[in-house]
């Protein structure tokens, strides 16, 4: 509020100068435009003291209410509300780089305490990340859907994948055009298009598949064009390549059969650790061993099934085995972890079986079995055939690996305790090799024993918490680890200066913690403890998987909304100064019109 001293001499400036400027007008020799001087002169008087005091007038608003801007917000909806609610009613925008005019909301948690009338609070735009969608006390969320887009709505891929896994992504294409023109949407590595699928319709789902050749970081494209080369949507797909981990597998086979032999040199050739053993008569065994030093592999021993990641036996096998035996492999599976790969054929699973109550085999007729069967697997080749001798009927809690085009189930698995279960009715994948399908061949075999081998012992493992983590916002990143670490981790981008990561014990699980770290650029990022392994994750760009981002945070806001449509019944008025720059431009006209007036 201005002093008395302040507004008194003002007010005796102003009437001073409207009495100067209207005696000048009356005294003057020129009586042409004597009233338009004198206007002008209690107008100048008038703009300047409206200029330091002005006018208030009434508007409507509502206490319970207010306004959030996020990034990409409408101002067509911004507009509409504030007809529908007030046009005094408060607005905030989320954070600096959302551009408006509006303050800074300082904090969402204390709002009920600065603002204890506030109970709805209607978000504009992008949405709110996971960080602050669950508003404090019985403030109400209302999320306002923007409008329709061009783009990817959705999208999921594996982002971290060893050699010789497939990248599987799938998604949804959106389009608002009018003319439904076919699009043509396609995943791009090196600068070539590796896998596209056409959408008639110009929208819908998709499937896209591409197998990595080297290891490292890699930004891939997501695209959508017309026929006409004519781009509609372009997308960054990061994906971080591992080594293959070397694993340590045994196999066991009743009989001498080409099966075993070729996937023991081909596990070989790929560095894995392999012994296999095969009974040749009663009593009588041979036994080989490639990349590791030879051992008893006589009997089935907890110390000798501690020593691999994943058991690959026949049917013969299972069944032949001692009590003893059996029991040693149960428990192996059941608290140690151990994977077990069981290659079955068209006779009922043996007694002895780990989890035999999930699987049933089918047999097939005489007459489809001798005919190749097309098969399906993640990252399986178009042309990968085989002759099955049945298919399995799975109970609740198994799930299929491999199906064929009548979507049977051929190879399936099941958790038994703490490792898993595979049953495959693929008796004959040493042909893909003869017929030079080796990639066929790698590829699901490969599956089957990722699937199936004992998980690794990871002490500490990173988590980015969001799908979508951009630029200048806040990301949550979580540590699984035993203990608390001694040091605090450290963030970084590549190039860039290291900082450090505060965390927090999680409330929900000790193991947990959990830190906050804002981006400033895009790209890769990697997170690491003192003396640890980093891990690393990708930042997106403000401009990039933007309405996938909408979609989500419409999601997760989703939780805590009201219908956008609902309002609040209580209305206030308050009472809102004029625009300030009204009045000092009567001011300056009016100057400036007796100024030119002089000069004529």
């Amino acid at each position: 509020m201005p002093s008395s001293l302040q507004f008194y001499t003002l007010l005796i400036f102003c009437l001073l100068l409207a009495v100067w400027l209207t005696v000048a007008a009356l005294r003057r020799a020129n009586r042409a435009r004597l009233a338009a001087r004198l206007l002008a002169g209690l107008a100048a008087a008038a703009g300047l003291w409206f200029t330091a005091f002005p006018l208030t007038r009434t508007l409507g608003t509502s206490r319970r209410e207010a306004i959030l801007l996020t990034s990409d917000y409408q101002i067509d909806t911004l507009q509409q509300l504030l007809r529908k609610l007030g046009p005094a009613t408060t607005v905030w925008r989320y954070n600096e780089l959302v551009p408006a005019e509006a303050p800074v909301l300082a904090s969402l948690p204390a709002l009920p305490e600065r603002h204890p009338a506030l109970r709805r609070l209607h978000v504009l735009g992008r949405g709110l990340p996971a960080a602050d969608a669950s508003l404090p006390g019985n403030l109400q969320l209302v999320q306002h859907t923007p409008p329709a887009f061009t783009g990817f709505r959705a999208a999921h891929w594996n982002r971290q994948l060893e050699l010789g896994k497939p990248v599987e992504l799938e998604g949804f294409f959106e389009n608002t055009e009018v003319a439904k023109a076919p699009v043509w949407v396609y995943l791009q590595a090196a600068g070539t298009a590796r896998d596209s699928v056409k959408l008639p319709t110009g929208r819908g789902a998709f499937r896209l598949h591409f197998t990595p050749k080297a290891t490292g970081l890699s930004v891939y494209e997501l695209g959508a064009r017309k026929q006409a080369n004519t781009t509609l949507a372009r997308e960054p797909v990061p994906v971080e390549v591992l080594p293959t981990r070397p694993l340590r597998v045994l196999l066991l086979a009743s009989t001498p059969s080409f099966e075993f032999k070729f996937l023991k040199n081909q596990l070989g050739t790929q560095q894995h650790a392999v012994a296999l053993r095969v009974g040749i008569s009663k009593g009588l065994i041979q036994t080989e061993f490639l990349n590791q030093p030879a051992h008893d592999l006589s009997r089935l021993t907890p110390t000798l099934l501690a020593r691999y990641d994943a058991v690959v036996a026949d049917a013969g096998t299972l069944s032949g085995l001692s009590a003893g035996e059996n029991q040693a492999l149960q428990n192996a599976i059941r608290s140690q972890g151990l994977g077990l790969i069981v290659v079955a054929d068209a006779a009922a699973l043996p007694r002895t079986t780990p989890a035999r109550a999930g699987f049933a085999v089918v047999p097939r007729a005489t007459a489809v079995t001798v005919r190749p069967q097309p098969l399906k697997w993640p990252g399986a080749p178009e042309k990968a055939t085989a002759v099955v001798p049945g298919s399995l009927h799975l109970s609740a809690g198994s799930r299929a690996l491999v199906t064929d085009a009548q979507q049977q189930t051929l190879v399936a698995d099941r958790r038994f305790g703490t490792g898993r279960v595979v049953i495959a009715l693929v008796p004959e994948t040493f042909r893909w090799v003869l017929q030079n399908a080796t990639q066929a061949y790698d590829s699901y075999w490969s599956y089957l024993l990722s699937t199936a081998a004992r998980p690794l012992a990871v002490e500490e493992r990173w988590h980015v918490l969001e799908t979508w983590p951009h630029v200048q916002q806040p990301l949550t990143l979580r540590l699984e680890a035993a203990r608390l670490p001694a040091q605090q981790p450290t963030v970084q981008r590549a190039g860039a200066p290291a900082a450090r990561l505060a965390l927090r014990q999680d409330v929900r699980l000790p193991e947990w913690r959990t830190g906050q770290y804002w981006p400033t650029t895009a790209g890769w990022h990697r997170v690491q403890l003192p003396q640890k392994a980093a891990q690393w994750f990708y930042v997106y760009d403000t401009k990039n998987w933007v309405n996938a981002q909408i979609i989500d945070y419409q999601a997760l806001n989703n939780r805590a909304k009201i219908p956008a449509s609902a309002s609040s019944d209580a209305s206030d008025t308050v009472q809102q100064p004029w625009p300030v720059a009204w009045f000092f431009g009567v001011f300056l006209l009016a100057a400036g019109f007796l100024w030119l007036e002089e000069k004529l």
